[in-house]
C-alpha cells in the first residue's frame, strides 16, 4: 500500500491541509480559516493558537474516511518575516506580528543607521525593512520590554506549527532568511547584525535544514489531529521557497512567475545575487546549497481584483448569471483590445510597490485615456501593466548574466490563457501552465516531507507533481507594440515619481 504525505500551508487566512501520494498524486486538500486582526499604525496580529486549531480541524478533515495509518511523513510551509516571541515553554508572550505589519518604521531606520542599508543588504540579501522581523523584534523590545526580557525564542508560524506537533523550537534556513539577521554566506545568524539591531542572539533558534527531521509527533498532538504517534515531521519552509519547490524550480536557471494577490518572479541560484540598485532579494532556497533571489510586486492579482469590483460589476454579473468565472469574461472582453490596449498605460501601484521601486508612496492610475477607449482596453491595460512590472524582474535577472529559457506560471493568473499569452509576448519567453497552479506550497511541503523521510531519493522528484499543460509561445507579432509601451511605462513612473507624495493620505 502506498505511503501518504501530509502537508499544511499555514497562509494569512487560513491552513490548507493536502495529501499526496507517492506518485506525486493529489489526494485531496481541506482548508480552515482563522482572522487576523489589522489595527491602528500599519499593525497586523494573529493569534497562534488559531493557527494549531485551524491545523486539527482542517487534518481531521481531510482524514475522514481515508487510513491515516498510511501517512508517513508531515511537512509545514508558512507565513515568513514575522515575529511570535515565545517563552521555553512554548507559549507565546503576544501575539503574532505579520509579515504585513508596518509598526517598525523607527526601528528600521535606527537599524540601518547603525549598519548601513547597504551592509544589511550585502549580508542578508533582503532591504532593512519594517518588513522583516529584526525591526519588529526591535519594536518589541523597545515597547514591550516585560515581553522581550521572557523571550526564549523568536519564531515564524510554519516553527510554531512544528512545536506543537513536535515539541522541539527550530527554524529553518528559508525562515531565517527572512528576518534581516541571517548571514546567507555562512548559512548562520549573523552577529554582527544582532549587535546593530541591539537584539540577544541567544533568543533566536537553531537553525535546521528544510528536509531534515525535526522530530516526530507527540502522542499530544496525534491524539489531536487523528494521526499515528511517532510520524517524522519535517523543518519544512516558509511560504515562497515551498513554492518554488512546489513548481519545480530546485536546480539553477529554471524561473517561475506567482500571479496572485501580489505577484512574484524567482530563479533558482548556486550564489546570492546583489543588485547594485537593490531592487531583488534573496532568500535561503529549501534545497541544501541553493538561493532564492526574488523580485515582488506589492499587488499583483490583486489589481485584478480591484478592477472586477470596481469597473467590471457588469461582467461580474452576467458571468454570475451564466454559471462561469468573473474573470474568465474578463478576458474575453480584453481579448478584443489590441496588444498595447491602444496606447493606455495602467500604473499597478495601488498599494504602493516594492520591486524594483521600492516606493510605499507609489499610485496606481490609468494614462493616456481618450475618448475612444473601451472597457476592453482597460482590462486589458490592467493585465499589460502588472506584466510590464514584472518584466523589470525579468531584465534585472538577465542583466546578471542569468539564462531564462521559459518560465512557470502558477497562481489564480496563470488560469487565463491570455495573461499567460501577455506575459510569454512581454517576457520573450515561453510561458508554460502546470497541471496545478493553486498548490506549488503544498507541492512543495509535501517534496520535503518525502525527501527528509526518505519516501523520496531527491528533490528531483519534483517531475512527479508537476506536469506542463500548456504553453504560450512569444508572438512576434505583438511585440513592437509592447517594447514601445514598456518604455513608455517607465518613463510615466519617473514623471509621476515626484508627485507621489501629494496623493498620500
Amino acid at each position: 500500500m502506498d505511503r501518504l504525505i501530509l502537508a499544511h500551508d499555514l497562509g494569512t487566512s487560513a491552513d490548507k491541509a493536502t495529501l499526496f501520494g507517492e506518485d506525486g498524486t493529489l489526494i485531496g486538500s481541506a482548508s480552515h480559516p482563522y482572522p487576523a486582526n489589522f489595527l491602528p499604525d500599519g499593525r497586523a496580529e494573529q493569534d497562534p493558537e488559531l493557527w494549531w486549531r485551524a491545523a486539527v480541524a482542517a487534518t481531521r478533515n481531510l482524514l475522514e474516511g481515508r487510513d491515516a495509518s498510511r501517512i508517513a511523513a508531515i511537512a509545514v510551509s508558512g507565513t515568513m518575516m514575522g515575529c511570535l516571541c515565545v517563552d521555553r515553554g512554548g507559549k507565546p508572550l503576544r501575539p503574532h506580528i505579520l509579515y504585513c505589519d508596518q509598526r517598525s518604521t523607527a526601528q528600521t531606520e535606527r537599524f540601518i543607521e547603525r549598519a548601513g542599508e547597504r551592509e544589511i543588504y550585502r549580508v542578508s540579501g533582503n532591504r532593512p525593512s519594517p518588513s522583516y522581523t529584526a525591526a519588529k523584534c526591535m519594536w518589541v523590545r523597545e515597547n514591550e520590554p516585560d515581553v522581550y526580557r521572557n523571550i526564549h525564542k523568536v519564531v515564524n508560524s510554519k516553527d510554531y506549527l512544528n512545536f506543537r506537533l513536535t515539541g522541539r523550537i527550530a527554524t529553518d534556513h528559508t525562515d531565517a532568511s527572512g528576518s534581516n539577521l541571517y548571514d546567507l554566506a555562512t548559512g548562520c545568524w549573523s552577529e554582527k547584525l544582532m549587535a546593530a539591531a541591539g537584539l540577544d542572539l541567544e533568543k533566536f533558534p537553531d537553525i535546521v535544514p528544510s528536509a531534515g527531521v525535526l522530530g516526530e509527533l507527540t502522542r499530544e498532538a496525534a491524539l489531536a489531529m487523528g494521526l499515528p504517534v511517532g510520524i517524522p515531521v519535517m523543518g519544512g519552509s516558509g511560504d515562497g521557497m515551498c513554492a518554488s519547490v512546489g513548481v519545480g524550480s530546485i536546480s539553477p536557471g529554471r524561473p517561475y512567475a506567482c500571479v496572485g494577490s501580489s505577484a512574484w518572479i524567482a530563479v533558482t541560484t548556486t550564489e546570492p545575487i546583489h543588485d547594485s540598485a537593490m531592487r531583488t532579494i534573496t532568500f535561503a532556497h529549501a534545497v541544501p546549497g541553493l538561493f532564492n533571489p526574488m523580485g515582488i510586486m506589492q499587488v499583483g492579482g490583486g489589481n485584478y481584483v480591484w478592477l472586477k469590483s470596481e469597473i467590471c460589476r457588469e461582467e461580474a454579473a452576467r458571468a454570475e448569471k451564466e454559471g462561469r468565472s468573473a474573470y474568465e469574461a474578463m478576458s474575453e472582453s480584453a481579448s478584443s483590445s489590441p496588444p498595447g490596449a491602444n496606447r493606455l498605460l495602467f500604473l499597478p501601484y495601488l498599494m504602493g510597490e516594492r520591486t524594483p521601486h521600492w516606493n510605499p508612496l507609489a499610485r496606481g492610475g490609468f494614462v493616456g485615456l481618450t475618448m475612444t477607449h473601451t472597457r476592453a482596453d482597460l482590462i486589458r491595460a490592467v493585465l499589460e501593466g502588472v506584466t510590464y512590472n514584472l518584466a523589470t524582474i525579468i531584465d534585472i535577472f538577465r542583466g546578471v548574466g542569468i539564462d531564462l529559457k521559459d518560465m512557470v506560471m502558477v497562481g489564480g493568473g496563470a488560469k487565463g490563457a491570455l495573461w499567460r499569452q501577455i506575459t510569454a509576448d512581454v517576457f520573450d519567453l515561453d510561458v508554460l501552465k502546470p497541471n496545478h497552479l493553486d498548490e506549488a506550497t503544498s507541492i512543495g511541503a509535501a517534496i520535503i516531507a518525502g525527501v527528509g523521510s526518505g519516501i523520496f531519493p531527491g528533490f528531483s522528484v519534483a517531475d512527479r507533481f508537476v506536469k506542463i499543460v500548456d504553453r504560450a509561445k512569444p508572438i512576434r507579432e505583438h511585440q513592437p507594440a509592447y517594447r514601445r509601451n514598456r518604455a513608455l511605462f517607465d518613463k510615466v513612473y519617473k514623471a509621476l515619481e515626484p508627485l507621489f507624495p501629494d496623493f498620500a493620505i
